[in-house]
C-alpha cells in the first residue's frame, strides 16, 4: 500500500486530522488544504492516505484510486461491502498509529471527501470502538447507514460536521441530508450545512471547517 502523505506541523504534533481524499484523486488532493489549515493549527498533523487504484465497475472496470468499487449508481449506490471494510481498518489502523505516538483520541479527528468521506462516516460510527474528536463529512454520503443498522451507544458520542454543496450533481445532497438525518435519528451531535457549489470545497466552507476544528482542537 501506498504511503500516506504526513503533513507535521511547525511544533510539536498534539492533535491529528486524518483526511482521506475521493474517487479518482489521490493523497496530494488535499494537501493545499491541509497546510492552509496548519497556519492556525499549528500543532495538528495532518495525515492524507492514499487509496488502493484498482478496476472501478461505474468507470467501465478502468482502474482508479478507490477506497471501495461502486458497482452502480442508481437506485441507490451499490458497493464493494469487504473494500470499505478493508478501507475502514487502514483508518483504525492510522488512529491506532497516533495513539501510540501519545496523541490522545479526542485530539484525532477523521475527515473525508466523497468516498472518502462515506469511508470515515463507516469507520468512526460502525467500526471504530472508542474515542474520537469528531468526523467530518465533505460532500458524501452513508452507504452503510439504513434502517437495519443502530450506532453503538459509546459512538453516538462523536460529534459530526456533515457540508454539502447545494448544487452537486455527483453525490446529491439528499444523499448527505440521509446521512445527517441517520446521525441525529441515532443521538449524534451532529451539524449539516449546505453551500451554493457543486462537489467542490468552497473557501466558505473552509472557514466552517476551521471553526468547528478549532472547537475541537
Amino acid at each position: 500500500m501506498t504511503q500516506p502523505l504526513i503533513l507535521e506541523p511547525s511544533r510539536p504534533a498534539d492533535a491529528c486530522v486524518i483526511w482521506l481524499h475521493g474517487l479518482g484523486a489521490d493523497r496530494y488532493d488535499f494537501e493545499p488544504v491541509a497546510q492552509l489549515l496548519q497556519r492556525s493549527f499549528s500543532s495538528t498533523r495532518f495525515i492524507l492516505p492514499q487509496a488502493p487504484t484498482r478496476p472501478v465497475t461505474v468507470f467501465n472496470g478502468m482502474p482508479a484510486p478507490s477506497w471501495y468499487d461502486i458497482l452502480a449508481m442508481a437506485p441507490a449506490r451499490a458497493i464493494d461491502q469487504a473494500q470499505l471494510d478493508a478501507s475502514a481498518d487502514s483508518v483504525i489502523a492510522l488512529i491506532q498509529g497516533q495513539l501510540d505516538q501519545g496523541i490522545e483520541a479526542r485530539r484525532i479527528i477523521l475527515a473525508g471527501f466523497s468516498q472518502g468521506g462515506a469511508v470515515v462516516l463507516h469507520t468512526g460510527y460502525l467500526r471504530w470502538n472508542g474515542e474520537l474528536g469528531g468526523v467530518m463529512a465533505l460532500s458524501t454520503y452513508g452507504p452503510t447507514f439504513g434502517n437495519d443498522v443502530s450506532i453503538p451507544a459509546p459512538q453516538r458520542q462523536l460529534p459530526a460536521l456533515c457540508l454539502h454543496g447545494t448544487l452537486d450533481d455527483v453525490v446529491t445532497p439528499d444523499m448527505g441530508r440521509t446521512a445527517y438525518d441517520f446521525l441525529i435519528g441515532n443521538g449524534v451531535p451532529a451539524q449539516w450545512r449546505t453551500y451554493p457549489m457543486s462537489h467542490e470545497v468552497s473557501n466558505e466552507e473552509l472557514g466552517d471547517i476551521a471553526a468547528w476544528l478549532r472547537e475541537r482542537l
